[in-house]
């Protein structure tokens, strides 16, 4: 049997390279750990995992296919979690940096259920920013 830890990464197919790498390093404070331009791989540190950029007219990105668009995208959505979590601080700060952010609401996530808030990337991949669980018997 697997004993899952934590999600190691995700990889995002993307069409523009510069408004996503300004989007996940300025305004979601990831940092760049490695850039493989040779063959088209950015990796982002967020936390503990990476978030691997592949633009798509790159040489890793040619060989998945089509970029994403209006009909599929190339994910649902991924969950950074935020600690602390202070959603009108947050928001407030999306605001700012021109984020469009959803209302917060309590969702469940791997710690349980606790507050969250969607917003999109400039390709508009989901990313819902999710904070601890709530206290016991708190909602």
């Amino acid at each position: 049997m697997l004993k899952i830890q934590q999600i190691d990464h995700i990889v995002l197919r993307i069409k523009e390279l510069q408004p996503m790498l300004d989007f996940y390093t300025n305004i979601l404070g990831c940092t760049v750990e490695r850039a493989q331009k040779e063959i088209g791989l950015y990796q982002l540190r967020a936390g503990s995992s990476l978030i691997d950029l592949i633009p798509v007219d790159q040489k890793l990105g040619r060989a998945g296919g089509a970029a994403p668009g209006a009909e599929g995208r190339n994910l649902d959505h991924l969950c950074l979690r935020i600690d602390p979590f202070n959603a009108e601080e947050i928001t407030t700060y999306l605001r700012d940096n021109g984020v469009d952010a959803g209302p917060v609401e309590s969702r469940y996530g791997a710690e349980g259920e606790g507050p969250s808030i969607y917003i999109s990337d400039p390709e508009n991949n989901v990313v819902e920013l999710k904070g601890p669980p709530w206290p016991q018997g708190k909602r």
